[in-house]
């Protein structure tokens, strides 16, 4: 359902926040060597992030990134929308666009009813779920593995 892109920017955003990274700043080598992910790919879905005010970013030999805001104000849902979009939560199984923008002349697709229900329930999880709450409940170590 989500994107590698969305999956690999929530686990780099778990490693900042299990490493305190409000008050230091962590390497893109070191972020991906210990994600094993692939660094320049990471750095732009990262250099994304900090465009919205999720972390910052130094330059420089003790450069890195942080976290530029509390893990308990960011949730599941922010980074979704910043990644993948909102469009992964409001388009329709079988029509183009969003459930909203199809015609009222247009019969609903055969699943709407059902989706929709699915859908507010895993927005409201989306949005329930803060980077804090899921780093105390993983109890992250030093080596994530999500």
């Amino acid at each position: 359902m989500l994107s590698n892109s969305c999956r690999y920017g929530i686990r780099a955003i778990l490693y900042l926040a299990s490493k305190n990274a409000r008050n230091n700043k962590i390497g893109i080598r070191q972020i991906s060597e210990d994600l094993k992910l692939p660094s320049p790919y990471l750095a732009k879905i990262l250099q994304n992030m900090v465009k919205h005010h999720i972390l910052s970013s130094t330059k420089g030999p003790n450069g890195g990134f942080s976290l530029l805001r509390k893990p308990e104000s960011i949730t599941l849902l922010d980074i979704i929308k910043i990644i993948d979009g909102e469009e992964i939560l409001t388009n329709c199984i079988i029509h183009n666009g969003s459930c909203r923008s199809v015609k009222k002349s247009v019969k609903p697709c055969p699943v709407h009813d059902d989706y929709s229900k699915i859908r507010i329930d895993l927005i409201n999880m989306f949005k329930g779920q803060t980077i804090a709450e899921i780093v105390k409940k993983a109890n992250y170590s030093e080596n994530i593995t999500i």
